[in-house]
């Protein structure tokens, strides 16, 4: 029981970390830069399950809210003023349901994790762009509407988000076995 403890708390660490490194690969957009941090959260959900795998998302935003530099502009309890903040929430809620989703797969065949990876975009989508639209016209004083902020947050990087969520889902079907005893 214990070792199965220490295990699960090394792997949901492990999937916080990787998504902090895959804040520092990024290609830089107006507002809400392109990195690779969803790749760890699609593999987070898919590969820990519901509950893990979404802890694993808190504890990530949890250490930098705490200060750790580990958001693509730093760290730090004022982070939530910043404008791409709401998809540091959407990671934790898509993890979520992408652990949900892979967890109710009898049969693994890609598909079916690239269907729950595109699941999981939709919630990080409807989550970070949601609280870009109100950071923006609230305490940043940008007057925009939902155009332009489904503009800068969704339109500018979805090509390369889909491309995640296809590799995740290939990603998956590779390390599907060897993590299929912590999903239980």
């Amino acid at each position: 029981m214990k070792k199965n403890l220490t295990y699960s708390l090394a792997l949901v660490s492990l999937f916080a970390s990787l998504t902090a490194v895959g804040a520092f690969i990024k290609i830089p957009l107006p507002y809400v830069p392109f990195t690779l941090q969803t790749l760890f959260v699609f593999l987070a959900g898919s590969l820990l399950g519901s509950r893990r795998g979404g802890q694993s998302q808190l504890l990530y935003v949890v250490t930098g809210l705490a200060g750790l530099p580990v958001f693509t502009q730093g760290g730090g309890i004022g982070y939530v003023l910043q404008p791409t903040f709401g998809y540091l929430i959407g990671f934790v809620v898509a993890a979520f349901v992408v652990g949900l989703i892979s967890e109710r797969v009898k049969k693994p065949k890609a598909y079916k994790f690239i269907l729950a990876n595109l699941a999981g975009l939709a919630v990080v989508y409807l989550v970070g762009v949601s609280y870009l639209y109100m950071a923006l016209n609230t305490w940043m004083r940008i007057d925009t509407s939902w155009g332009q902020a489904i503009m800068v947050g969704v339109v500018y990087g979805i090509a390369g988000d889909v491309i995640i969520s296809v590799l995740a889902g290939l990603l998956t079907m590779r390390l599907w076995k060897v993590f299929s005893s912590i999903r239980k």
